[in-house]
């Protein structure tokens, strides 16, 4: 019929409430005091005293021996069967029933401060020269965090991953910051992660008992796997912040510097795809990725990171896990010209892309055209992909130590 939840905040202005019109024994502590005909230091013992509790709160007014004060006279003591005192915070249900009754219930309940994400760590071997495509271990683990505020000694886990939609709690904040000293790690082989599709959302278990003490980290390997192909590919993108640019009413941009930016690094990029055939096929939470490469000496070096998003089955996984330090990119504008009359706009690009590196490679120049919706190359120097209706890949071949220099015109009209 009726759910009731007390904090179990007691302090001493809740106990004074408690008592506000009724009197109660204060302690008074002893006091050192001095004789001055024999110069003797005499000790004067604590004593009990009585007071009434005209009014609690943070400004107490107090009556002791007949007068008011504003300050409490000692240490109060109060009743050890105060009612309705809790130490800890308490739910308590009014149930109605026929008859006195025996049985098992079960309370669930949402809690904040429990988290949980997903850390992927990508090891690929030694590789004295640059490869297009490599073969990889991927170890998955979930990092379980408990700032709720209590300990949970015999917990089981099971984790969801998805977008579950969830509202803020109102006026108090969520969770605390990570107490990183205390971090527990189960053993791989201790433990065996199954995940099966639930609603429209994954959910992995544990299969496992585990303790969870409050501002504790807990880490759980849940997938492991061996020969993952991972495929490398370094992009320029020379005017990657150049959004669309169309004027109100006419769609056309004829600023000559529009999407001139001074972008000069090549990203890496790193892809594999979560499928059965590339020794993977189990959906992905969202998380961080790290990779980590192998020297020749078997050290592990740490070689980039970034996150993925929940990657479902034979869907692939994409990142950039860094700038090259020896490729370089540079673009500048070589023609640009507007016929107001033709409601046309022509414009000339010139891409230098240099490798500094002993090996050969290709480097991929990304080119976003967002002046007008419509467009068309009327001369280049390289052959492009197009990505969408805005965007050009040209892959350009890059000898070692040399550079390639690529050249297009667009024509925009609207």
């Amino acid at each position: 019929m009726e759910q009731n939840y007390d904090a179990g905040v007691v302090n001493q202005a809740w106990m004074l409430k408690k008592f506000e019109g009724k009197t109660l024994d204060f302690r008074v502590r002893g006091a050192f005091s001095a004789v001055t005909d024999s110069g003797e230091i005499k000790t004067v013992p604590e004593e009990i005293v009585q007071a009434r509790i005209i009014r609690a709160g943070s400004d107490p007014l107090i009556e002791v021996n007949g007068h008011l004060q504003f300050q409490l006279p000692g240490t109060p003591i109060f009743p050890a069967n105060t009612d309705g005192l809790l130490l800890k915070p308490t739910l308590r249900w009014q149930i109605e029933s026929p008859k006195p009754e025996r049985f098992n219930a079960e309370l669930d309940y949402i809690t904040h401060g429990m988290s949980w994400q997903a850390t992927y760590n990508v090891v690929v071997p030694e590789s004295p020269a640059v490869a297009e495509s490599e073969k990889a271990d991927v170890l998955g683990w979930v990092t379980i965090q408990n700032n709720s505020g209590t300990d949970f000694p015999q917990a089981t886990i099971q984790l969801m991953a998805g977008d579950v939609a969830k509202l803020p709690m109102e006026g108090r904040s969520i969770g605390g910051p990570i107490d990183k000293k205390s971090f527990a790690m189960m053993s791989a082989q201790s433990v065996v992660v199954t995940q099966k599709e639930f609603d429209d959302f994954h959910l992995y278990d544990l299969h496992r008992t585990v303790s969870l003490p409050n501002k504790e980290s807990k880490q759980v390997q849940f997938m492991e796997a061996s020969s993952v192909t991972v495929t490398r590919t370094y992009q320029y993108d020379g005017n990657e912040m150049m959004y669309p640019g169309y004027y109100a009413g006419n769609f056309h941009n004829v600023d000559r510097g529009f999407g001139l930016s001074e972008n000069k690094t090549v990203a890496i990029r790193e892809e594999m795809k979560n499928s059965e055939a590339n020794h993977l096929g189990l959906p992905l939470p969202a998380g961080r990725l790290r990779l980590y490469r192998r020297e020749t000496t078997g050290q592990m070096q740490f070689v980039g990171e970034s996150t993925i998003e929940h990657t479902p089955t034979d869907q692939k996984v994409d990142i950039t896990s860094g700038n090259a330090f020896d490729l370089t990119g540079e673009r500048r504008q070589t023609d640009f010209h507007v016929d107001t009359r033709a409601h046309t706009i022509d414009e000339t690009f010139e891409i230098k892309l240099s490798n500094a590196k002993s090996q050969p490679l290709t480097i991929h120049a990304i080119e976003h055209l967002n002046r007008a919706q419509n467009w068309q190359i009327t001369a280049k120097t390289n052959e492009y992909i197009k990505k969408d209706s805005a965007t050009l890949d040209f892959p350009v071949q890059v000898p070692a130590k040399g550079s390639t220099t690529l050249t297009y015109t667009v024509h925009y009209s609207w």
